[in-house]
């Protein structure tokens, strides 16, 4: 698989010819970020401008299967399930939904736009260990650094890469984590084999 960082939690996963995308930025969005392409699966954790823009996600004959709240889904093979969580962006409050699936023999989990480290058991039981883990660090109202490394943590992943960061929100993580010399890359190609023997190594991913 390879995984491309576009800015905030706006991911694409691309595996052989399926391609996922996780929050991707609306036009409505102040961030600036802007990035069109077709997508076969989009998947929404907060209904916010900085998260649901799957109008971004056709092109041409592409057009997303879009997830965008807690449940169970089988898409083209791929089972997806979201649970509920907390979301809090600019002291408003949110629902936000955790979602764990596997692409590639490859469990991930996404915690989108998350504020509280503290999350159901159910969630918790839906994650159980996964190989990659996508998590919030430290911006508007969400896990700060010390929350995420204490989160990151607990869920046992074998890579962690964080996302919604700024300088030094990743700086704080990366020292609470242990890992002030994580790997930045532009891109990450992943297979299976690759994650063996890592427990909870962070990689950090440059937005493009």
């Amino acid at each position: 698989m390879i995984i491309t960082y576009y800015g905030r939690e706006f991911f694409k996963i691309g595996q052989g010819e399926m391609i996922l995308a996780f929050n991707p930025v609306s036009k409505n969005s102040k961030t600036g970020i802007s990035a069109r392409f077709g997508a076969d699966i989009a998947l929404v954790t907060t209904n916010h401008p900085d998260y649901n823009g799957v109008e971004q996600l056709s092109h041409g004959e592409r057009m997303p299967f879009a997830i965008t709240g807690p449940g169970d889904y089988e898409i083209k093979e791929i089972f997806i399930k979201g649970v509920a969580s907390n979301a809090e962006i600019d002291k408003k409050k949110y629902i936000n939904t955790i979602y764990s699936l596997t692409v590639d023999s490859i469990n991930i989990a996404f915690l989108g736009a998350l504020s509280n480290e503290e999350i159901s058991k159910e969630a918790m039981e839906a994650i159980d260990g996964p190989d990659i883990l996508f998590i919030p660090v430290g911006n508007k109202g969400m896990l700060d650094a010390k929350q995420a490394a204490k989160l990151a943590s607990s869920l046992e992943p074998k890579l962690v890469i964080p996302m919604d960061y700024d300088d030094s929100t990743l700086k704080a993580f990366l020292k609470e984590m242990g890992e002030e010399k994580a790997e930045v890359v532009d891109k990450l190609t992943l297979k299976r084999k690759d994650l063996e023997g890592k427990e909870g190594e962070v990689i950090v991913l440059s937005a493009i």
